[in-house]
């Protein structure tokens, strides 16, 4: 172990288990990446060993029509089948981001979603007490030791409490944490080296993606941050939807810790249940209609949403309420980022390519400034044959990618969130179609966006930019001089101003320092004035005494700053 870590010059902490890491570059090699191995030098790094022969072309054989992006995946899934279920979460994570790799690598990465097996229940039931520090019989009147899920970091049991609430029970599979975190350095590592002798992976984006699922594995290993969004979702939903359409399961926060989560098993009818859901349809639809617009203005307005509403997470329950489950994975906009969503959704409903293209370009990821005409040509031709239509005339997942595409032709790449929103809504796309049901999707959206541009330039919005806009102002008009002072001095100490005396720079820099101020002040003051005149749009006058209290708070500041400007200005005058 110490030979090899003094070896592997280029691995330092990224490989922390070497039998780990020749398990894998002897699986990728058997799978048909034995030549990139090579090349990017990795064997080196293992002392005595031997490459394994590659069974590839046993495998599978090549012809001059397969893509790359299907070889290549065809090649990955393989070998993440062979390493475990760390490999194959990374897998599934892949599948899921249409945003950068070729649909036809997606393909090959969504077979790893039926390669998850259960775990013998003695394994759960150890880490079920090590979790809860009691015996499972304290805790449950029953567990079922057959479980009812299994994914490739949870299994999902049913059980009773002691007092008779039914519940189901998520554990962890033992050691997946740790696991993962090992394979997870290991495959970065690796993937990092063969892009650098492959431009062809490296075009991929695999190791872009990689960095991504970081953030995401990260929130899915730790149970308390899916019961923490679980509980800020419930509190979310309750305010938008007053006429109880959703139900939230409530979680046992006292017996859910890192590896286990216990929640209130919700009893009625999946939507992935076509049979069933079939007879209820005229049910289900009715409430999906009213409930999209929630979840559209969760998403537009509050910046949290669920962001994994496909049909196996939703349930129409015994009351006819909508049960929503699995809180592992959501989304998170900031205000800034709704904002710039807000104008994106509503230049696509509104045909206006040109905002569009500029929208994207603030908020995308791109090495250089792409050819903004022919970018906006692109976009109209994506976009054009899919806007008007229903969900039912319009195939979304296709009108998605075609965005995506169009922005990946010119190495524009949307940063994980905004990809998680777009991904959002397209799930809810999905549902609409596996229940055969006509959304408007752009619809919704269009009459949502009304209503959020006018909350967004309210008074109050206004009033509160505009002093922030005043403040940073102030603020960089103190800062600039002492910059400039600064670089000039740092300038001269580095023998680049030759035989340059100062003849006076310093009273001038003084000068446009002050004015610079000066107009800062006036600027909030104008601030000021306009926020105490904007509250009286509203009402009407007759007498002085009508005038609100807090505009004339807004005015005597406006009126000191400008007092306080002009008395520095004759102050600075002197000089």
């Amino acid at each position: 172990m110490v030979d090899l870590l003094k070896t592997g010059l280029g691995i330092t902490r990224t490989i922390k288990n070497a039998t780990r890491f020749r398990e894998i570059v002897t699986v990728l090699a058997r799978n048909g990446f034995d030549e990139l191995i090579i090349k990017s030098g990795l064997v080196n790094l293992l002392p005595d060993f031997v490459l394994p022969k590659s069974r590839y072309k046993d495998a599978i054989k090549e012809k001059e029509s397969e893509s790359l992006p299907y070889l290549v995946g065809f090649r990955l899934r393989k070998s993440f089948e062979e390493l475990g279920p760390g490999f194959v979460k990374i897998g599934q994570l892949a599948s899921t981001r249409d945003d950068i790799f070729d649909v036809d690598f997606i393909d090959e990465m969504k077979k790893l979603r039926d390669q998850v097996k259960g775990i013998p229940f003695e394994e759960a039931r150890e880490v079920i007490e090590r979790q809860l520090g009691q015996k499972i019989e304290d805790v449950f009147e029953s567990i079922d030791p057959d479980p009812i899920g299994t994914a490739s970091i949870g299994v999902v049991y049913k059980g009773i409490l002691k007092d008779g609430t039914d519940v189901v029970v998520k554990v962890r599979r033992p050691n997946i944490a740790k696991s993962i975190q090992t394979d997870f350095e290991i495959l970065e590592y690796l993937v990092v080296q063969i892009e650098k002798v492959s431009e062809d992976i490296k075009f991929l984006g695999i190791s872009k993606a990689i960095r991504d699922f970081g953030v995401t594995l990260h929130s899915e290993l730790d149970f308390r941050i899916e019961a923490l969004n679980c509980q800020r979702m419930k509190e979310n939903i309750a305010k938008l939807d007053p006429d109880g359409i959703f139900y939230v399961p409530k979680i046992y926060t006292e017996f859910t810790k890192e590896e286990v989560l216990v929640m209130e098993c919700l009893k009625g009818i999946p939507f992935t249940d076509s049979v069933r859901v079939n007879e209820v349809k005229s049910i289900i639809q009715e409430k999906l209609n009213k409930g999209l617009k929630i979840f559209i203005h969760t998403i537009l307005a509050d910046g949290f949403f669920h962001a994994d509403l496909h049909g196996g997470n939703f349930f129409l329950l015994e009351d006819h309420r909508i049960g929503i489950i699995d809180f592992g994975l959501v989304g998170t906009l900031s205000k800034k980022g709704r904002t710039n969503l807000v104008a994106i959704m509503y230049s696509i409903v509104n045909h206006n390519y040109e905002n569009l293209v500029y929208e994207f370009l603030d908020v995308a990821e791109y090495d250089r400034i792409p050819e903004v005409d022919t970018l906006i040509r692109d976009l109209k031709d994506a976009l054009s044959p899919h806007i008007g239509l229903t969900v039912q005339q319009t195939n979304a997942t296709q009108l998605f990618r075609s965005i995506l595409e169009t922005l990946s032709k010119h190495r524009i790449y949307l940063p994980r969130e905004w990809f998680v929103v777009f991904r959002a809504l397209i799930t809810m796309d999905g549902v609409g179609k596996s229940l055969d049901m006509d959304f408007d999707i752009f619809g919704l959206v269009e009459d949502d966006i009304k209503g959020i541009i006018k909350e967004a330039f309210s008074k109050e919005q206004v009033i509160e930019e505009a002093v922030w806009i005043g403040r940073d102002l102030i603020s960089s008009s103190r800062a600039f001089p002492r910059h400039l002072k600064w670089f000039l001095k740092e300038f001269s100490k580095n023998n680049y101003t030759v035989q340059v005396k100062n003849t006076g720079y310093e009273d001038a820099i003084n000068r446009l320092s002050n004015n610079l101020y000066c107009i800062g002040m006036l600027f909030l003051s104008s601030v000021m004035f306009f926020s105490g005149t904007i509250i009286l749009r509203d009402i009407e006058i007759t007498e002085y005494d009508q005038i609100p209290i807090l505009s004339y708070l807004f005015w005597g500041l406006s009126l000191a700053l400008f007092l306080r400007t002009s008395f520095l200005f004759r102050k600075f005058s002197k000089y």
